[in-house]
């Protein structure tokens, strides 16, 4: 059951490096350090998106219209790191 807890711990870390290398990635794009014509960076950022905007788009649907600030990220990081700390907190119930 050990092993279970730790696989859990790694998705969420590796969830965790997706939002962060996303929410870095975006930054670098708006402030045109990264340019969105260049194939490697382009094939990057539309795989992020594709692979975070099924998280971003329900933690959307609850929070009220902000905008042009996104905070959706924000949310899913406070999130992944609350499970992390009930995960470890019941690390217990699976030994």
């Amino acid at each position: 059951m050990t092993s279970i807890l730790q696989i859990l711990m790694l998705v969420l870390d590796i969830v965790w490096f997706f939002v962060i290398a996303h929410v870095i990635m975006s930054w670098l794009i708006n402030f045109q350090v990264l340019n969105l014509r260049q194939p490697l960076v382009a094939q990057f950022w539309y795989a992020l998106n594709r692979i975070l905007e099924p998280l971003y788009s329900r933690v959307r649907n609850f929070l009220p219209d902000m905008g042009g600030i996104d905070l959706a990220p924000l949310i899913v990081l406070v999130a992944l790191y609350a499970l992390r700390i009930v995960l470890i907190n019941n690390a217990a119930a699976f030994l």
